[in-house]
């Protein structure tokens, strides 16, 4: 394998992180015990060598271009990457540290992922959690995340799925609503009802609502004139404000539940749930604090 990157080159791309991160030459400088003018040469070697202006430069500071933006983050995940290999290899990486980008949905991030941040910063300080809410799927190579959690996880021999829950599925509304409307008692109820619907950003279409009928799975197309799409918790809004039946989550509605702020119905037709899973690329060589992080997850599930 030829020679790609000389030790000078090396030291530059170390140097243009440190000024990208101050967003300064001069403490940068300070912080490799090199003059500005020093970081100032090598960063104009490699900006010829790349053929590309990585900063804008004003008297007062420095800035990214957009080029310098892209080109930092690969270079920071691959400085990352080789201080992790060379912990790992001599064993020195006997505390997890570094920075840990997750891309987790709005629903299962608000009620259950954030809140474990808390315990699992508390027992691991040196782990800095970088999160993502976001329901779309993600390009762990091309967005640099370390995991993510996805209700529905798309096949991919590249990448390890680990159940984390099955999370219950439950048809709710506001004692108001159903004062007004009546509560459903049998599925073909359900057409006489605004029955809020959520859009699946991947195909548009709305989620049918699941239900279990004498054993057997059944999916029910419903009708409702209000739909929103990308993020559930914006029908469990509605829901809580009278605009109708959801199906959600119940570990969203648990504390309304538990209130009575919202009721539930259709009791003896649930028990359908959905999976969440954590999802990785598959690597031999996890990082510590991916490591510890899946395992604080699940057991805070």
């Amino acid at each position: 394998m030829a020679r790609e990157f000389g030790d000078v080159m090396l030291g530059s791309i170390e140097l243009f992180c440190l000024a990208a991160e101050a967003q300064s030459f001069t403490a940068a400088a300070q912080q490799a015990g090199l003059t500005p003018a020093a970081v100032s040469r090598s960063i104009a070697r490699l900006e010829e060598r790349l053929q590309v202006r990585l900063f804008v430069r004003s008297t007062r500071k420095i800035r990214l271009t957009d080029g310098g933006l892209a080109y930092f983050d690969q270079c920071r995940q691959a400085l990352n990457r080789l201080s992790e290999a060379e912990r790992e290899l001599t064993g020195t990486q006997a505390e997890p540290a570094g920075k840990l980008r997750i891309s987790v949905p709005t629903t299962l991030g608000h009620c259950r992922v954030l809140p474990a941040l808390v315990a699992f910063r508390a027992r691991y300080p040196k782990v800095q959690v970088e999160v993502q809410l976001s329901n779309r799927n993600v390009d762990f190579t091309a967005d640099g995340f370390d995991l993510a959690v996805r209700a529905r996880v798309q096949p991919d021999s590249g990448l390890v799925a680990r159940k984390l829950l099955d999370a219950e599925l439950v048809v709710v509304a506001t004692p108001a609503y159903l004062q007004s409307a009546g509560v459903p008692r049998r599925l073909e109820d359900l057409a006489a009802h605004e029955c809020l619907q959520f859009v699946l950003p991947s195909t548009g279409q709305a989620v049918p609502w699941v239900f279990c009928q004498e054993g057997r799975d059944i999916d029910v197309a419903t009708a409702g004139s209000l739909t929103c799409s990308d993020d559930l918790l914006g029908m469990v809004t509605l829901a809580r404000h009278g605009a109708g039946l959801l199906q959600t989550y119940r570990f969203i509605v648990e504390d309304d539940l538990r209130q009575g702020r919202l009721v539930e119905v259709l009791q003896e037709l649930g028990g359908r749930s959905r999976p969440f899973s954590i999802v990785y690329p598959a690597t031999r060589h996890m990082p510590l604090r991916v490591r510890v992080f899946i395992d604080h997850l699940i057991a805070s599930m």
